[in-house]
């Protein structure tokens, strides 16, 4: 079955002072829905703080704060689902799209084994 990546963007100035009880509630409610379906493999949010390693044409690699590009949205958590089908993920993300702030990004993983050693 295909696994697909769930990314949810929100604002820069995300305050997550101001997230209710019930949005929490929300978010936990569909979890536990999507855990009992059987089709949940991970799920997790993520720190607006980010570091970048960046490795240069001259062998060297660089160490900085902050994402990579600069951006109004930032990655602000992740999850990885196993459906029959993108229907059946957007499905889920449709129910998730009205229990999390932003905006929620669904992308295939694509997996590619490592070839059989000789």
């Amino acid at each position: 079955m295909p696994q697909y990546l769930i990314s949810t963007y929100i604002p820069d100035d995300f305050d997550p002072s101001l997230v209710t009880e019930e949005t929490v509630e929300a978010i936990h409610a569909l979890n536990r829905e999507m855990i009992a379906a059987g089709v949940r493999k991970f799920a997790c949010g993520l720190s607006p703080k980010a570091v970048t390693i960046r490795s240069q044409a001259d062998g060297e690699v660089v160490v900085t704060d902050g994402p990579y590009i600069e951006a109004k949205e930032y990655v602000g958590g992740l999850s990885i689902l196993e459906t029959e089908n993108l229907e059946e993920v957007l499905a889920w993300m449709r129910k998730g799209a009205k229990a999390l702030p932003g905006v929620v990004e669904v992308r295939e993983i694509f997996f590619m084994p490592a070839p059989a050693e000789s």
